[in-house]
């Protein structure tokens, strides 16, 4: 029998292209951006396939990780949305021997800065939702894998994306609002400028571009119950027929709504529909309970750190957005018939304000 030779290793590898073991690993790895110039990696790359080397891939799995820690970026975690995503993505991370990090932003809402002032030798990946661009450049810099959370698929410098079916879940919800007849919509939007929330603007503006009469007025808050309701009051409140439905982009936003319809000593949904996005569990706590659009938080953190994995791993992450669903509560019915004298400008006396 012929003898078979010795597979090439990354010692020959390295003696090959001129270069250190580490820088091998580095390249082969996909952990060499910000540490190897782009030739010396090309030049590795290419003296593995003249040699015919193949990394050891249940050796490498192995070997996965410098620290086994994975850092999670969220805009805050004061909203129980990022508290599960955290769950979802802990419990991955558990079962493969890793920890998870969490780093909300400082001023707790919004996109996150830079966590890697200490962190950048302390890890091994990070999975982020809503970066801001100098975190992300940093991200970059470390040559850290990123795997980026509902975010947009276009930005650079992602590994890997797990997204979530936004604009379905808000053509679902102006589906059925429409469906019960409402025409005269508000928009109550998050003044927080992302991507996201750009998706669920123009979804909504897309459902109604082509019913006949309908109309959406936007009005933007923070990610408050009480600036919601201020907002949502401008909106009720203005010149010209009131809205009968109210499509928030967040429950926290819908319960602002509904203290708005309150006070102005009206019933939802019996005069104003409101819906919610996200079925958080203030969305069964309010009374009508929320229809909103639940999102599977927890999910997103599996993908996100299962994602993760695979990258480190070197294999292709599962692609596809996750599924959203409308759950229709008791804070939806159909539109109110117009009252006589809705047509003109301002509005009827409402009797005295609710609390």
């Amino acid at each position: 029998m012929t003898a078979q030779p010795p597979r090439p290793t990354s010692r020959d590898v390295a003696r090959a292209a001129g270069v250190s073991q580490a820088t091998v690993s580095l390249v082969l790895g996909d952990k060499w951006r910000g540490r190897v110039s782009e030739p010396t990696a090309a030049q590795v790359r290419e003296t593995a396939r003249t040699l015919g080397y193949t990394p050891n891939l249940a050796a490498r799995s192995l070997r996965l990780g410098r620290t086994r820690t994975a850092l999670l970026v969220v805009p805050a975690l004061t909203n129980e949305f990022f508290a599960r995503v955290y769950t979802g993505a802990a419990a991955v991370a558990a079962a493969h021997g890793f920890g998870v990090v969490i780093y909300p932003s400082p001023a707790g809402v919004g996109p996150a800065r830079d966590p890697f002032g200490s962190a950048r030798t302390a890890l091994d990946g990070v999975i982020a939702s809503s970066m801001a661009t100098d975190a992300l450049a940093a991200i970059r810099a470390t040559g850290l894998p990123l795997v980026m959370l509902d975010s947009d698929p276009a930005a650079p410098g992602a590994a890997a994306q797990v997204n979530l079916d936004i604009a379905d879940g808000f053509r679902q919800v102006t589906g059925h609002l429409l469906g019960l007849g409402h025409r005269r919509l508000v928009h109550l939007a998050s003044a927080v400028d992302s991507w996201t929330f750009g998706v669920r603007a123009g979804a909504l503006a897309d459902a109604v571009r082509d019913v006949p009469d309908a109309s959406v007025t936007t009005v933007t808050a923070p990610f408050d119950v009480g600036a919601a309701k201020e907002a949502a009051l401008r909106a009720l409140t203005g010149p010209g027929p009131r809205p009968t439905a109210v499509v928030c982009d967040g429950d926290i936003f819908a319960a602002g709504a509904c203290k708005a319809v309150r006070h102005l000593g009206l019933r939802v949904p019996d005069d104003v529909s409101v819906t919610g996005f996200d079925d958080l569990a203030l969305a069964t706590a309010v009374e009508p309970e929320l229809t909103t659009v639940r999102l599977p938080a927890e999910q997103v953190g599996e993908r996100g750190m299962t994602a993760l994995l695979a990258v480190l791993e070197g294999r292709r992450p599962e692609p596809g957005d996750l599924p959203v669903s409308l759950v229709v509560r008791g804070s939806t019915a159909p539109a109110p018939a117009p009252a006589p004298d809705s047509t003109t400008p301002g509005r009827p006396s409402l009797g005295p304000p609710g609390a």
